[in-house]
């Protein structure tokens, strides 16, 4: 059950401010390639929903991108963000997490596996004619 404090997005404003002001560098790299419409949507960073900040988030599509660093790998950070998916994958949300290497050595890929999720899928029976199932 989400808490009744989950969709006050006014919780951890400094928060998300303080992040804003102090990315990571991976962070920062991947930003750069997906501000300002250049994948056809609307990314933020360091966006409230609800109790939690996510890195990067196209609300539009419901698509939520995390870059990991190390402290990602650790066990208990391991269990939280399993947790934490979980609770936003119930609200709607899509999740796609990018180790900070993948973001800086793979970067074309990153950005067309970012792209594959942003294709809305049609409507139910729409674009289907007889034979097409």
């Amino acid at each position: 059950m989400i808490g009744a404090d989950f969709m006050n997005p006014s919780l951890l404003k400094g928060r998300r401010r303080l992040l804003r002001k102090n990315p990571t560098k991976a962070e920062e790299f991947l930003w750069e390639r997906v501000k300002n419409n250049s994948l056809g949507v609307k990314f933020s960073r360091q966006v409230g929903i609800g109790r939690f900040i996510v890195d990067l988030c196209c609300r539009s599509r419901k698509l939520i991108i995390e870059v990991d660093g190390e402290i990602h790998e650790n066990k208990e950070a391991v269990g939280y963000d399993e947790a934490r998916e979980e609770i936003l994958k119930s609200v709607g949300y899509k999740i796609l997490r990018f180790k900070n290497a993948e973001v800086f050595e793979e970067t074309e890929k990153v950005l067309e596996k970012i792209k594959n999720h942003l294709i809305p899928l049609p409507a139910l029976g729409e674009g289907l004619g007889v034979g097409e199932l």
